[in-house]
């Protein structure tokens, strides 16, 4: 029901559809607050992807060595923001980043929405590393390559659709999150889904419905990409 009521000319809600028109997706690329609110969640989905990206194939490398230390403690901290109800986080993230000094910050949310995504890149990381002979680093080790140089050329492209697949996961996860950002930003930083719910919550017109399209188009890219690296990283 989203796709047709996006193109429909009429500014409110009706089905059938009377007449067909472009005129919501012009009204969103010519709105100022929906254009930065776009960009704002672009910037901050890309930031958090990098960081968690890093930090997440990072952590999944450590915690694939059964000699990690804690080694269930840690990974039940990492995971814990899969587990706990999203509005308990957006609190605790308000009250530490308040402390800080980060609320109503860019920075403060790319960290939070980096604490949300970056559980999705080691469980994708690790299951690619539960099939990777660690014989290969051994050999590399023992051929006078340091560990960073058996990472790049050895260990790297083995588990990269791993790795690709959970950069995906968490550019989708902050990209579509509204409940921590609706605690940790203020007007300049309001990304796309709190302009969406702000503009339910105020004044429905069908500029929603256009951004809502764009929105499940952009899901549905993912998905696709995401499927296609699945299907590499089993063959």
């Amino acid at each position: 029901m989203i796709f047709p009521l996006s193109i429909s000319k009429d500014p409110f809600f009706t089905f059938p559809i009377r007449e067909f028109s472009l005129r919501w997706y012009s009204d969103f690329f010519q709105n100022s607050r929906w254009t930065q609110s776009l960009w704002n969640s672009v910037v901050t989905a890309a930031a958090s992807t990098v960081i968690s990206t890093i930090l997440g194939t990072m952590a999944a490398l450590g915690l694939s060595r059964p000699s990690f230390p804690l080694r269930k403690l840690v990974m039940a901290l990492i995971l814990s923001p899969m587990i706990m109800p999203v509005v308990i986080v957006a609190v605790g993230a308000y009250l530490f980043f308040g402390f800080l000094g980060l609320t109503n910050t860019r920075t403060g949310l790319i960290l939070a929405h980096v604490a949300l995504s970056m559980p999705f890149v080691v469980v994708t990381v690790m299951s690619s590393l539960s099939t990777y002979d660690s014989n290969l680093s051994r050999a590399g080790a023992s051929l006078g390559a340091g560990p960073f140089s058996v990472f790049r050329s050895v260990t790297l492209p083995l588990i990269f659709p791993g790795v690709v697949s959970g950069a995906l996961l968490a550019f989708a996860v902050s990209f579509d999150e509204v409940i921590v950002a609706l605690f940790m930003t203020g007007a300049e930083q309001r990304t796309l889904p709190v302009q969406m719910f702000s503009g339910i919550r105020d004044q429905i017109n069908p500029t929603i419905m256009a951004a809502a399209s764009l929105l499940t188009i952009c899901s549905i890219s993912l998905f696709v990409i995401l499927t296609v690296f699945s299907q590499r990283r089993k063959t």
